[in-house]
């Protein structure tokens, strides 16, 4: 079987892929972006190239608009998701891990593609999870947080285990209801981490942003 795997940035697509790498051949990474960003955690795509070079993928990206109907959203991923197949992909991996709506909408969206989903971290404890991806050697910094759910103030911070124990009651350990977005430096498959500097956080449409920028030149 060849995959791809479906991209954000974030700890929870990569720990997917980390996943599956022993048991399909994986093609590369699909992102869809927006302005040169990624739309929810507004990480730049140099960042995604040079993740992307570091796991030594190709990344294939999908330009939206924004804001993006959905019948534009479904044109264009549904052609980039016809030329994966065509190029001889079977699947797509997803990092959901929890969430009943988003799998099913992820699946709907690939019937009559030829390609199936997988959800290789479907249902897992996420607070085990989150762990696991630690003692794994993820590395990753919070870039977006809904401070509706979560305290602003880990907007920048490292996602690790001195901001698990400091995440309130009720909030996801993974943040898979929305209340933080990360970008991930390092984990396995990894040839080198991703170097970032993370600059001041700001508020944009009802959310913190913590940007993040290559230290040095990008690669990708």
């Amino acid at each position: 079987m060849r995959a791809w795997a479906s991209w954000s940035c974030g700890k929870d697509g990569a720990f997917a892929l980390h996943a599956v790498r022993d048991e399909v051949e994986v093609g590369g990474l699909l992102t869809t972006v927006t302005d040169g960003v990624v739309a929810m955690s507004r990480v730049p795509v140099d960042l995604l190239h040079a993740q992307a070079a570091a796991l030594d993928l190709p990344l294939r990206t999908i330009e939206l608009p924004w804001p993006c109907p959905n019948d534009v959203y479904e044109q264009r991923t549904g052609a980039a998701l016809a030329e994966l197949q065509a190029a001889g992909a079977d699947a797509i991996v997803y990092g959901d891990l929890f969430l009943a709506d988003i799998r099913a909408y992820r699946e709907q969206g690939l019937e009559g593609t030829g390609l199936t989903a997988r959800f290789p971290l479907w249902e897992r404890s996420t607070a085990d999870l989150a762990r696991e991806m630690l003692q794994a050697g993820v590395r990753a910094v919070v870039v977006c947080v809904d401070p509706a759910q979560a305290p602003a103030g880990i907007a920048g911070r490292t996602w690790d285990e001195d901001l698990l124990r400091d995440l309130p009651e009720g909030v996801d350990p993974c943040g898979e209801n929305g209340e933080l977005h990360t970008f991930v430096t390092d984990g396995p498959g990894f040839a080198r981490p991703v170097d970032v500097v993370v600059g001041e956080t700001y508020e944009r449409d009802g959310f913190v942003y913590a940007p993040v920028s290559a230290r040095g030149p990008s690669t990708g």
